[in-house]
């Protein structure tokens, strides 16, 4: 870099620190779309808070912000008049020496962002969760079966498994309940998917979906033979 090229970097570096800076959170640029704020809107809020912490001109005119805008007074107006309706944008007043002082605060934004964070935060948990748990539903699944092809001494059809299928989708019975009625089918000695259909149709009508309520179901049962 040449010595005349140094100066007018060094010139402009000192010319831009000079000017100071405002310090914009990450949180604010990152959700401002998804809170629904425009590009133009969210621009409106960063003239405001440059003229209010380094300007210390914490009220600018909507004739002021309109200049760094480059946007007519209307339409600075409609996006002042959009922000505050939506909670974005505030005005405060306090009392100094006297005088009533209006400001600009934009804490709404802070506080929809942090909203917005603490959502996003939750649904990922969530998603998560979710996740593990198909995992899991997937990994319990394919152990059931494993149990029937080790019951039944072979590997099962493309029909069995829809039958399987079914009954966890559709039916909506329970890996446990289904591995019961397999153990009732081999107890019986009668290992066929139509026995165990019935089976899990009669303990469904009765309102057995665990191994507790089947042990209540067979009390009640042999109690009334």
């Amino acid at each position: 870099m040449s010595d005349h090229i140094w100066k007018a970097y060094a010139h402009g570096m000192n010319v831009m620190l000079s000017e100071g800076g405002i310090f914009v959170n990450a949180l604010l640029l990152k959700s401002y779309r998804a809170l629904g704020m425009s590009h133009a809107e969210a621009m409106l809020m960063l003239h405001i808070m440059q003229s209010s912490m380094v300007d210390q001109h914490p009220f600018p005119t909507p004739e002021q912000l309109s200049v760094v805008m480059g946007a007519s007074i209307d339409e600075v107006t409609d996006l002042l008049q959009k922000l505050m309706n939506d909670g974005f944008l505030s005005i405060e007043q306090e009392t100094l020496h006297d005088v009533i002082v209006e400001r600009y605060t934009w804490s709404g934004w802070y506080m929809k962002a942090s909203n917005w964070h603490a959502q996003m935060l939750r649904q990922t948990k969530k998603d998560e969760r979710q996740k593990l748990q198909t995992i899991k539903q997937k990994d319990d699944i394919s152990k059931l079966f494993h149990m029937f092809e080790q019951e039944f001494g072979r590997p099962l059809s493309p029909m069995e498994y829809e039958t399987i299928n079914g009954w966890i989708d559709h039916d909506a019975y329970s890996e446990e309940l289904i591995t019961l009625a397999l153990k009732e089918a081999v107890f019986a000695g009668k290992l066929s998917f139509r026995y165990i259909d019935r089976i899990l149709i009669d303990w469904a009508r009765h309102r057995v979906s665990n191994a507790e309520e089947l042990k209540h179901y067979r009390n009640q049962y042999y109690n009334k033979s």
